[in-house]
């Protein structure tokens, strides 16, 4: 196995041969929980000891109570799994973690990599990326001319602008170490190693890339117009590298191999947050709010939708909508998205023939293939949350709803500072209860043992599921039991507030000393000279020094009501079959809620979680 190896913090010389590639090897690239990336080829005798052991050689660094991770998976010794230019992550185990030492971080002056295998590589397959084909092809050209990127001064995360030859800006890369809350963060929010919670907790630091790339791969024939997007190890100077975890900068001027998303810079006038929604195209909106319902998308403002001018002069009359910004899309359990087209009027108009047609070809479960084969390391919870938003998108489409009524019954309501399930999330839980109540019967039946259904039964006593969730209750168009939740009564324990497994993950409320909206700015060139970057009120960071406790303690806490990936298959698929007969009768209530009262009036209060990257 030729390990890359690397000279200076970060950086250094390659004392390997990565580009000689063996019969029967595959390339790979780990990273470590601080950032550090170490590309390798591996054999047919690697296995999981064998490249913890070369890591611990080549990064100095204590390997032996780690545990290399990819996606779900934790590879204890097969290697089978592992498909060419994969990105694998080496975490400290939980047990061997503490405050002290919070992550795998190399230690001596001899700890970081660079491998010579260009300044820019694909991850994934090629024949998926031919327009990135070409776009890296430019930005490596600019590279050697001497252009070189510079960084993006907006935003909690660290993105560079990097340029062709001709020094025009042709894509934003992100790298994954930098993002809010990662080690390598630049701009005083590091603190967190990757793959803990990150600022959305359903959404874990460093893994905001590959959703931005599932976004373009899932936004068929660009019926969003979301700009190419693909994953990538980049190795450049102008990166960020901390001293550890408490922010202090350690960058030299020596070049660093980062995994990162690269997406393709379009040009535009300006974002949405900067002219009145009403005379953007009724399809633009359809097809973006389409693809958000998709997604999952927890962060839809106006600052992430462009822009450009299409008829060349000063009016407003022809404008093309571009969406960007889809790292906080594909959450690992039902989060409460933020969809800002929810309560403009394009979104209260019935979708078109087109656009039934294209929600009624869509197929989830291709999807989630798809997206296994060009991202493996995407987690099963997240293509869960793809499937189920895709079927209720499907059932609430064809049952006659629009794109705003859609978004509504998907979103949480804020009543007296608590935060209630979505109509959605309700209709879930009610899938949930059946499936429960038929194992319980189903165990009681086998067993005959009164006493352990008793003990069943008192465990619930405080929540009357039987009576809360009549079997009419829908049908009536009152949702008795959401009438209970809303109003306070105890909720059972699948879905109590949501707790990580892992004791590093839990994050404490900071409740006042973060506004609702984070109002970061886009990562394109608009918003970067007009926003400061930084989110209002008394969560400012002053130093780098504060920066540990923003990310372990600035965080808002949600409430996770319905999680997916406790459920084994059989359990998953009679889920999906109870949930589509649960959803009719609430989108009828739906419906008739907004018959009676007309769209738009006496509409629940929502707590807006916008975040700007």
């Amino acid at each position: 196995m030729a390990v890359a190896v690397f000279n200076g913090p970060c950086s250094g010389e390659y004392h390997g041969n990565l580009g000689a590639k063996s019969s029967g090897t595959r390339r790979v690239f780990v990273q470590t929980e601080t950032g550090c990336v170490l590309g390798m080829e591996l054999d047919r005798n690697d296995n999981a000891h064998t490249v913890k052991r070369r890591l611990q050689l080549a990064l100095n660094i204590p390997t032996d109570e780690s545990s290399l991770t990819f996606g779900d998976l934790t590879l204890n010794n097969d290697l089978s799994a592992i498909k060419k230019d994969s990105a694998l992550l080496l975490t400290r185990n939980a047990m061997h973690r503490s405050s002290s030492s919070p992550c795998l971080s190399p230690v001596g002056k001899n700890h970081q990599q660079r491998d010579m295998s260009g300044p820019i590589e694909i991850l994934g397959h090629l024949s998926s990326y031919s327009r990135t084909n070409e776009l890296v092809k430019e930005i490596v050209e600019g590279i050697k001319n001497g252009v070189e990127p510079i960084p993006i001064h907006g935003g909690l995360g660290g993105a560079y602008y990097f340029k062709n030859s001709k020094g025009e800006h042709v894509a934003i890369v992100k790298p994954t170490d930098e993002e809010p809350f990662a080690p390598n963060n630049p701009k005083g929010f590091a603190g967190k190693a990757l793959g803990q919670p990150g600022l959305k907790r359903s959404v874990r630091v460093g893994e905001t890339g590959f959703r931005e790339v599932a976004a373009y791969l899932l936004d068929y024939d660009h019926f969003a117009k979301v700009p190419p997007t693909v994953l990538v190890k980049v190795r450049h100077s102008i990166f960020n590298l901390n001293d550890g975890m408490i922010g202090n900068k350690l960058q030299n001027g020596k070049k660093v191999s980062k995994i990162a998303s690269l997406q393709q810079f379009v040009p535009h006038d300006f974002d949405a947050s900067d002219h009145g929604t009403s005379s953007f195209p009724v399809a633009a909106i359809h097809r973006i709010g389409i693809l958000d319902i998709r997604i999952f998308n927890t962060d839809r403002h106006a600052g992430n939708l462009l822009v450009r001018k299409l008829d060349g002069g000063g009016r407003f009359g022809q404008v093309e909508l571009i969406p960007i910004d889809h790292g906080l899309c594909l959450p690992e359990s039902l989060e409460d998205p933020y969809f800002e087209w929810m309560h403009w009027p394009q979104a209260s108009i019935p979708f078109s023939e087109d656009e039934l047609e294209y929600i009624r070809n869509l197929n989830p479960v291709h999807d989630s293939e798809m997206l296994r084969t060009e991202l493996p390391m995407i987690r099963e919870a997240c293509l869960r949350v793809l499937v189920l938003s895709t079927v209720f998108l499907q059932e609430a489409a064809a049952f006659g709803l629009c794109l705003a009524e859609i978004g509504e019954m998907m979103t949480r309501e804020f009543r007296s500072e608590d935060e209630k399930p979505s109509e959605l999330e309700i209709v879930c839980l009610e899938a949930r209860r059946i499936i429960a109540e038929r194992e319980i019967a189903g165990f009681d039946a086998e067993s005959g043992e009164d006493d352990i259904l008793f003990d069943i039964d008192c465990d619930d006593a405080e929540f009357d599921w039987a009576s809360k969730m009549s079997g009419d209750f829908l049908n009536e168009g009152s949702f008795s039991y959401a009438s209970n939740i809303l109003n306070g009564h105890h909720l059972p324990s699948e879905v109590e507030s949501f707790e990580e497994d892992e004791a590093e993950g839990s994050l404490e409320s900071y409740g006042d000393k973060l506004p609702l909206s984070l109002n970061r700015t886009d990562s394109h060139e608009r918003s970067q000279d007009n926003q400061n970057g930084k989110p209002e009120g008394k969560c400012l960071v002053g130093s780098v020094s504060e920066s540990r406790r923003s990310a372990e303690e600035l965080l808002p806490t949600t409430t996770s009501f319905v999680k997916l990936t406790d459920m084994n298959e059989e359990e998953w698929l009679l889920f999906l079959e109870k949930f589509k007969e649960l959803l009719h009768p609430a989108l009828a209530k739906r419906r008739h809620t907004t018959i009676g009262h007309g769209h738009g009036h006496g509409q629940r209060q929502r707590l807006g979680t916008s975040c700007k990257f």
